[in-house]
């Protein structure tokens, strides 16, 4: 599959703005969980090894923490401390 883009004018004058584009769309998919590391290595040409190194070199995590997540997470923290203090004035 062929997918064709245009890119503003500013971008368009990078040395390199295909493989920027595509590097970008990789980082974002594989820490939305979109891509596995697989799928990524297979977009940007590169091994299992190659593609760990580009994930450590633009210091993306797998399922990289968000904010959504963080969000939730303090949602559920405080339904659990509000539980425990009902027990505790049981």
């Amino acid at each position: 599959m062929e997918i064709k883009v245009q890119l503003p004018d500013d971008i368009a004058h990078h040395e390199n703005p295909g493989r920027e584009a595509i590097e970008a769309l990789v980082i974002a998919g594989y820490s939305s969980g979109t891509f596995t590391s697989h799928e990524a290595g297979l977009l940007l040409g590169k091994s299992r090894f190659e593609m760990d190194g580009f994930l450590k070199e633009h210091h993306v995590e797998a399922g990289a923490y968000g904010f959504a997540e963080y969000e939730h997470d303090l949602q559920v923290l405080e339904k659990l401390d509000e539980e425990r203090l009902k027990k505790r004035s049981a």
